[in-house]
């Protein structure tokens, strides 16, 4: 029994002991005198600002109204990216024809489109759910894109000598040989969905997570502050766990690591 709790307890701080560490110091920091608490309060003061803007304060229908923002813009991310994916990686032409501009896209910052968007969609809520939108989209359609090419031709030309039609060779080769990537591609876009999704709610908002942080250090309620920013990084955790376990469900046969 206790070579049992000595293998549990060193394979949890073999993957968390730097990061208890890293908490332990946090809250520890200010009251040695390393760092002024005004600037960076001890942990438990931004847990508790955490719970009291969570149950009765600010942050409840804060997370409502992110969580909506960051939902539809990465919802559309997926009905729009995965389908053109899907089609540029099959389709040769398709892809030749569309790379160039999806590439110049790309490479063109999102932020710094956001006033351009302001100007066009106005500064109310489609300028923000647009330009998360914008962000999300990439990272899934090249995913999507990428695992189509990568599936092994072999496989397809093997279902086909059996006989089989392009639909169902797109449905039991070309696709779940692509999905692993297209995991990988819906994870990095949730990840980038609540990084601009800060951006966003920072510029002409008056809710939403992201304004709390704003408004929060310019009232200098540091400790509401964090607690925002930490509730932010619970949000990401939360969807790429959500994702991690979609996808082991989906994917049993690939090596998934979190």
């Amino acid at each position: 029994m206790s070579r049992l709790v000595a293998g549990v307890s060193g394979q949890f701080f073999s993957r968390y002991g730097l990061l208890v560490g890293f908490l332990v110091l946090w809250q520890i920091a200010p009251a040695l005198g390393w760092t002024n608490p005004a600037v960076l309060p001890p942990l438990d003061q931004i847990v508790t600002a955490l719970f009291k803007g969570v149950f009765g304060g600010p942050l409840f229908g804060d997370i409502a109204i992110s969580l909506q923002r960051a939902g539809i813009a990465f919802g559309a991310a997926v009905v729009i990216g995965v389908p053109l994916g899907l089609l540029m990686g099959q389709m040769r032409g398709v892809e030749r024809s569309l790379d160039p501009i999806l590439q110049l896209f790309r490479q063109t910052s999102a932020l710094a489109l956001y006033p351009v968007f302001i100007l066009l969609l106005g500064l109310g809520e489609t300028s923000k759910v647009f330009v998360i939108f914008w962000a999300t989209l990439f990272p899934v359609l090249l995913a999507t894109t990428g695992g189509v090419k990568q599936v092994d031709g072999k496989l397809i030309e093997m279902a086909r000598v059996y006989g089989a039609n392009r639909l169902t060779v797109f449905r039991r080769v070309v696709l779940p040989g692509a999905l692993p990537s297209i995991f990988v591609g819906l994870r990095l876009s949730a990840t980038t969905a609540l990084l601009l999704l800060i951006a966003a709610e920072m510029i002409g908002a008056n809710k939403g997570v992201g304004f709390q942080v704003m408004n929060a250090q310019y009232n200098f309620q540091i400790p509401l502050m964090f607690a925002a920013i930490l509730l932010l990084a619970g949000l990401g955790l939360t969807a790429n766990y959500a994702l991690v376990t979609l996808q082991k469900r989906l994917c049993r046969w690939s090596d998934i690591k979190g």
